[in-house]
């Protein structure tokens, strides 16, 4: 598992980072989300030891990483899929991270084929890559240790519907096993499709974090009556917030059953009742960064 505790980063008087904690379990693909500049990639190169934290801590596998015997063993990490020697073959790249971990050579082959690179393509040099197989290269060399943990940032960048596909499936198995995948990436469909818990980071804050369905839910219920306008105006005066529809019907924030004890005490009629439905992940993603994205129009207006 990854833990982190009240991670903090400062850069000067900028904080970058702020007092951010959350867990990211075994068995499960958590989605951690978040604006340009929220501190989604601070964040991961904290867990991995690359950036020095200012307070808090970052734990994996029970041990901050660079306190891991072997971490390239334990831990598989993509932070920067440009990040490989473009001079280098891509089976170069894994030979050398293989020498270095002390992975058996044979499994560049297994792992090559697992990521849906040829023996040609491997052969080639990365500066001649296209970003897509740069990121199949990049997870190529965070899967090679057949490591217990995926720390993954943006890896379905310049894939194509079906690399996304064959990297969904991937994931969804690595986490079926009892791996532990933290994926960061811009792409909300496809979180949506694949991870089953969510971190939201906003301004350097979690601003929420659960079950993907708990959070995707929302509160509140859907009612329509013989006469909305009296029905509304009960709830209103029992204190709950309601909205009428352009559509028909109310969108109230409470429980169906204290809006049909409402509706009974004011003696109208209901058509129907019900929770409200499930929003999209898009919908949650806007609301909750909403602050993110006013600061960021107001930086870009000129003075």
């Amino acid at each position: 598992m990854i833990t982190v505790e009240h991670l903090t980063k400062r850069y000067g008087p900028s904080v970058a980072v702020d007092d951010v904690s959350f867990t990211v379990e075994p068995g499960h693909v958590t989605g951690f989300l978040g604006p340009n500049g929220a501190g989604k990639s601070t964040t991961m190169r904290m867990i991995c030891g690359l950036t020095p934290a200012t307070s808090g801590s970052a734990r994996v596998l029970g041990k901050p990483f660079t306190a891991l015997p072997n971490p390239g063993r334990r831990v598989g990490v993509l932070l920067d899929a440009a990040a490989q020697h473009s001079g280098r073959t891509g089976r170069e790249v894994l030979t050398l991270a293989a020498l270095m971990t002390g992975v058996d050579r044979r499994r560049i082959d297994t792992t090559l084929d697992l990521v849906g690179l040829t023996e040609r393509e491997s052969a080639r040099r990365v500066g001649q890559y296209s970003l897509g197989m740069r990121q199949r290269l990049g997870i190529a060399s965070a899967l090679l240790g057949d490591p217990e943990v995926l720390i993954l940032d943006e890896p379905a960048n310049g894939l194509d519907p079906a690399g996304i596909r064959w990297m969904r499936d991937l994931l969804d198995d690595f986490a079926s096993r009892g791996g532990t995948v933290l994926l960061s990436s811009h792409l909300l469909r496809e979180i949506e499709a694949v991870a089953d818990r969510l971190v939201v980071i906003g301004r350097g804050r979690v601003v929420a974090q659960g079950h993907k369905d708990d959070l995707l839910r929302q509160a509140g219920t859907f009612v329509r009556s013989t006469d909305d306008v009296a029905l509304a105006l009960a709830l209103r005066q029992g204190g709950a917030g309601v909205e009428e529809l352009s559509t028909g019907g109310l969108s109230v924030e409470a429980e169906p059953i204290d809006v049909g004890r409402a509706a009974a005490a004011a003696g109208v009629v209901l058509a129907e009742l019900r929770a409200a439905d499930s929003r999209g992940l898009e919908d949650l993603f806007l609301e909750l960064t909403a602050d993110d994205a006013r600061e960021q129009s107001r930086m870009e207006v000129p003075a």
